[in-house]
């Protein structure tokens, strides 16, 4: 007996369902069905309701359907000519299909539902069935869907992120180089450009990232961050493009990656000097064809994403040494944003004290300290080589201690010579913090507010010198 119902057993008028909510109204759906009379009750009950819905009367039209678009839900049914669609479904995800399936079918048995969740089907609908049934179940998919992408970005973001919890939303200050930034983030925002921020640790960068993403079109979409040099090179690959099951030791499950998880947002990519040479190459192809392949699969995916990249590296020297392909370099610096030093920026320092004094006192539930005039004339003059990140660290410790500590010049200004580059204040205020961490490379960096492996970089880099 055919896993089919006549068209017949399907009312020609749409039922009258229930609001289902915004998700449902900018879903792409795709209907995989050899019988033409279920396929147009379904077309009937979703065009109206979905932004996009295609149809493929075999698996072999699904399949190159699939290849070309990218759908939230696939509702397929269980036997069909050929080949049925447990066995089907069963096959993409072995080659890199993440959509949410439900299943057709007329056999409401347990093997059924225990071949369907074994094939990777989120639910099945029993036939016949009526609008609401299926409406409901597409629903449920798109639901879970947004709950799942909704924790991972979030849990990911909390590890990538978490130095910015406090200013993330805003750029904060007056200063001449703060407003030319604002300024230029408010021009390039509303286009499709990919931007490259530029800035020592510290300087809000992702701040920035953030602002582009508000004032963009997507805002309403997720803001993805990444950073390149917190996740091993061994993993990156898997942990930006997704991989299939089986694609390496412990991947029991497929996965969508970072990329699939900000579609249709932004994907913010800091520290984009730390990627491996091999990742490299990979995300050139991903930003000129806009697609790409998870680890162990054969197929490609599209992503509609808006790109912002972050560094505090001299990209130009590290393509000079070979480290960074200029290919790449060209591609994404189409847009240039210049952080300024905390240093640079007057009186910005003094608004940023009192706004940190305000929410970490709240966060840590102590007394709010008052900003005395000594300590403002003391911020003023301090050269915050560690920018933002510094002064927001000295607030949060003179909030536990009760009082601001004396501030002094910082080491890296003492017997500096005219001749001095930044690079050579830079070069004696890393060496002194090692110096004083006993040569603690992770305290260090956590210190001086950047990565373990920017401290062991510019190490190399000087021994080669």
């Amino acid at each position: 007996m055919a896993d089919t119902a006549r068209a017949s057993e399907y009312p020609g008028k749409v039922e009258t369902a229930a609001e289902f909510g915004p998700l449902l109204q900018r879903s792409s759906i795709l209907i995989v069905d050899d019988e033409p009379g279920m396929r147009n009750f379904l077309k009937r009950t979703l065009q109206a309701r979905c932004a996009r819905v295609d149809e493929a009367a075999d698996v072999a039209h699904a399949a190159a359907l699939i290849d070309e678009n990218r759908y939230d839900i696939v509702i397929l049914d269980n036997i069909m000519p050929g080949k049925n669609g447990l066995e089907w479904l069963e096959e993409q995800r072995a080659i890199g299909f993440f959509s949410d399936v439900i299943l057709m079918t007329a056999y409401a048995d347990l093997e059924t539902a225990i071949q369907a969740l074994r094939a990777g089907a989120m639910d099945f609908v029993l036939k016949p069935f009526r609008s609401n049934q299926i409406l409901n179940a597409i629903s449920r998919c798109l639901e879970r869907r947004s709950l799942q992408r909704e924790n991972f970005v979030l849990r990911h973001e909390l590890q990538a992120a978490s130095d910015h919890l406090l200013l993330r939303d805003r750029l904060i200050g007056n200063s001449p180089g703060i407003q030319s930034v604002r300024s230029t983030i408010a021009r390039v925002a509303p286009l499709p450009t990919s931007v490259l921020i530029c800035g020592p640790s510290g300087s809000g960068k992702e701040v920035a990232a953030r602002s582009l993403h508000a004032l963009s079109d997507r805002a309403t979409k997720s803001f993805v961050p990444v950073n390149c040099a917190a996740i091993p090179s061994e993993m990156i690959e898997a942990e930006l493009f997704g991989h299939v099951r089986g694609a390496f030791t412990g991947a029991t499950d497929g996965r969508e990656g970072l990329f699939l998880h900000a579609h249709g947002g932004t994907l913010f990519l800091d520290e984009i000097g730390e990627l491996p040479l091999q990742t490299q190459s990979k995300l050139l192809r991903a930003l000129e064809d806009r697609k790409v392949r998870p680890v162990g699969s054969e197929r490609e995916a599209s992503v509609d994403l808006r790109f912002v990249f972050a560094t505090n590296a001299d990209l130009e020297s590290l393509v000079a040494e070979g480290r960074f392909r200029a290919d790449l370099y060209y591609r994404i610096n189409v847009m240039r944003i210049d952080m300024p030093r905390l240093k640079d920026r007057g009186d910005d320092v003094i608004e940023l004290a009192e706004l940190f004094l305000q929410k970490l006192a709240l966060q840590l539930g102590t007394p709010k300290l008052a900003l005395t005039e000594d300590a403002r004339q003391s911020f003023r003059s301090y050269g915050w080589p560690g920018n933002v990140r510094e002064l927001r660290n000295l607030i949060e410790r003179s909030l536990i201690l009760g009082q601001f500590p004396k501030i002094r010049p910082s080491p890296v200004l003492y017997d500096a010579d005219a001749g001095d580059t930044m690079d050579d204040l830079e070069r004696r205020h890393i060496l002194r913090t090692l110096e004083e961490c006993d040569g603690n490379r992770s305290e260090a960096a956590r210190r001086l507010g950047i990565s373990r492996k920017t401290v062991e970089r510019k190490l190399a880099q000087w021994e080669r010198g």
